[in-house]
């Protein structure tokens, strides 16, 4: 099988069990049951409670939506912005590209996790901590990005061309640039989205991240690190969910190159 299929199966798995959690967990994910605290896995609970007696299962089905929504949604945003901003570095040069790219540099500076400590000290921590501290780790991959593919493109023969023959840069970036860039930024898409899964845990389990009663992925890492001995399954379960849902992007990203060199080569 190859490592896009590989991927696609990955993530296919953990947005089919999200979806599900829509619609049907085998508990209510927030009661709690004393008699019931560490309860290993078995048929009654498919993954086990946790200290609260909660059913894990349905606090990683509920944890896995808040986790996603909030990866997918900062890097869309904080794409989104990137690609507009090299763009116009990309296209209109001068001035415009310096500024954006000191910008740029300035943002690197910032890795995701200590701008999300800054704005906690802004914001209550929580989901707005969250989001904007990963939309904004991204706006620089983004711009960088589509900046030097911009540059590029900009000098392959078919766009002098269509320039000689009057072309604007508008019709020229919607005919000529953007669709040559999807493959690149498809790629750095979905290696986002697997550093956005990761952040997100880390803020949560730092405690500037989701707060509770809301379930997270790493939200639940936090609360189960002092029981880990004594009730390996807590830290195992959600663990392991971040780690299948970062490989699969990952595993989709790198599929995503060899099917682009693939079909280059006419294969």
């Amino acid at each position: 099988m190859s490592t896009r299929k590989w991927g696609i199966m990955l993530i296919g798995l953990v947005l089919a069990l999200t979806i599900l959690g829509y619609f049907y967990t085998p508990y209510d994910p927030d009661a709690t049951s004393i008699v019931e605290r560490f309860s290993s896995p078995g048929r009654q609970h498919l993954l086990g409670t946790d200290h609260f007696g909660r059913d894990v299962l349905s606090r990683i089905l509920v944890g896995g939506r808040i986790s996603l929504l909030i990866g997918v949604s900062a890097v869309a945003l904080g794409s989104a912005l990137g690609i507009c901003l090299g763009l116009v570095a990309g296209f209109r040069g001068g001035v415009w590209e310096e500024t954006l790219m000191r910008l740029s540099t300035a943002l690197q500076a910032f890795p995701s996790i200590l701008l999300a400590l800054l704005l906690a000290t802004i914001w209550e921590p929580g989901v707005q901590v969250v989001l904007w501290s990963i939309t904004i780790g991204n706006i620089p991959n983004f711009l960088r990005l589509t900046r030097s593919q911009v540059l590029s493109i900009k000098a392959r023969p078919y766009v002098e061309a269509a320039r000689a023959l009057g072309a604007g840069d508008l019709r020229i970036m919607l005919r000529h640039v953007i669709p040559n860039l999807a493959d690149a930024l498809v790629v750095q898409f979905t290696v986002s989205l697997a550093g956005a899964i990761l952040v997100e845990a880390s803020l949560s389990y730092l405690g500037v991240g989701i707060q509770p009663p809301a379930p997270s992925w790493g939200r639940m890492l936090r609360e189960a690190q002092s029981y880990a001995s004594l009730a390996p399954w807590v830290v195992l379960a959600p663990g392991l969910f971040i780690a299948v849902t970062v490989i699969g992007f990952n595993l989709l990203g790198d599929g995503w190159i060899f099917r682009r060199e693939d079909v280059l080569r006419g294969e």
